[in-house]
């Protein structure tokens, strides 16, 4: 009877060991299931089309993620003002949507390697003759989404103006991009401040409409995925951000950029570079 009950006790302690030493990738294999947080408001990234969240973050991620065959996908569209909060109250395991890699937002979440560059650039009615290169937005009404990395890097772009004695720009925040986009072409907006990227191939749909201005405002920046800072969403972090490096040295990632941009993009996916926005 006493071997019995110290045996018992043996196995409670093991299974005790065993649940304290499970992590979130090892509790998403259990549970077959993952729940991700993306805004799906942000073409070509992600966007929707015909119900379903399309673009490149999906693609990658469901090719990353056949590495697991047998979990499966809960993704929830939030409005990116929602993404960070959502992931710290653990609404949702990880992120994959577009976050630009900030020292505020390294300080306090994981990011995988970049995915993409982020580096801001303005965008204007390509029939505004007016507005020629960047410092021409002073005095003028510009947009960009609120919370983003790009809205910071105009509102640094506006100070670096106005301390050179230049007019103030009138800053404009939107829920999304596509709110900017549509007071641009409005007449609402003289311009509206977003990455390269996604400017690229809003041009590239809506040539008679918007010009892009090719010097950018900001410093080299990128696009990463997220997860929470803390030893629990560690191995989680690894797997997506080892799969991004896996995609970019077997040439899937660039494929993807082709299919989704029209060109490829120079990114570090070694490590996740120190931030300089």
């Amino acid at each position: 009877m006493l071997l019995r009950q110290v045996f018992a006790g043996l196995l409670s302690l093991f299974a005790a060991g065993a649940a304290q030493s499970a992590d979130l990738l090892d509790t998403i294999k259990q549970k077959k299931e993952i729940v991700i947080g993306t805004e799906a408001q942000f073409a070509p990234f992600e966007s929707i089309q015909d119900g379903k969240i399309v673009g490149y973050g999906p693609d990658l991620m469901k090719l990353i993620l056949a590495g697991m065959p047998e979990v499966k996908v809960k993704q929830l569209d939030v409005p990116f003002q929602g993404i960070l909060p959502g992931l710290a109250t653990k609404r949702f395991d990880f992120i994959v949507t577009s976050v630009t890699l900030t020292k505020d937002r390294v300080s306090k979440f994981a990011f995988t390697v970049p995915i993409a560059d982020a580096t801001t650039a303005l965008v204007k009615r390509k029939d505004d003759a007016a507005l020629n290169d960047p410092a021409g937005i002073a005095g003028k009404v510009v947009g960009s989404q609120a919370g983003s990395a790009q809205l910071k890097a105009l509102q640094d772009y506006a100070k670096k103006l106005q301390a050179e004695g230049k007019p103030p720009v009138t800053i404009r925040e939107y829920v999304s991009f596509d709110e900017a986009y549509a007071d641009l072409a409005a007449g609402r907006l003289s311009a509206v401040a977003q990455s390269l990227a996604n400017l690229a191939s809003l041009v590239k749909t809506r040539s008679d409409v918007y010009a892009v201005l090719p010097t950018p405002i900001g410093p080299k920046t990128y696009f990463g995925w997220v997860g929470r800072k803390d030893a629990d969403s560690a191995t989680l972090v690894k797997f997506f951000s080892d799969g991004i490096a896996q995609a970019a040295k077997s040439g899937q990632l660039q494929a993807l950029q082709t299919k989704w941009f029209g060109f490829t993009m120079d990114i570090p996916t070694d490590a996740v570079p120190a931030p300089e926005l």
